[in-house]
């Protein structure tokens, strides 16, 4: 039996909500499910990702099979660098302690970039919205100055 980590579409028409999930890659998509990992709210900016790191963790250590979009959200999330330590454990190249303060460094970095993300795209949005009110309020008086 082959064991994917995916995504399950919830959500109504053209409002995707996704659960992540780890499923027999035989089941429908949306269908019969083992556990379910997270959640993932892609029409949120920036998108939304809820993840259990250590039952993700778990499943990929037992060999699951993220798909492509899963794989890029473990990524984001940190699970994968995660797993990539551990494995220097297992191997003995450092303590697990060392590899949790590996990773705390770097999702401390991690927050700290999606922070500043969030506060650009407020920013340019907040600019964009400006320039729009600036460009009508311009027109109406032009207006007003011709009649």
């Amino acid at each position: 039996m082959s064991v994917k980590i995916r995504l399950q579409r919830h959500g109504s028409k053209k409002r995707p909500f996704y659960f992540i999930v780890v499923a027999n890659s035989t089941a429908p998509r949306d269908g019969k499910f083992i556990e379910k990992l997270g959640t993932y709210n892609p029409l949120s900016v920036p998108a939304t990702i809820r993840i259990n790191r250590e039952r993700s963790l778990h499943w990929l250590q037992k060999g699951a099979q993220p798909t492509n979009t899963c794989r890029r959200i473990l990524s984001f999330k940190g699970v994968l660098y995660l797993k990539h330590l551990m494995r220097g454990v297992e191997l003995g190249l450092f303590d697990e302690k060392a590899a949790w303060e590996k990773f705390e460094a770097w999702n401390g970095e991690h927050e700290q970039l999606v922070v500043k993300r969030e506060e650009a795209h407020r920013k340019h949005k907040a600019e964009k919205r400006n320039a729009t009110m600036g460009e009508s309020v311009r027109r109406v008086e032009e207006e007003n100055q011709e009649g």
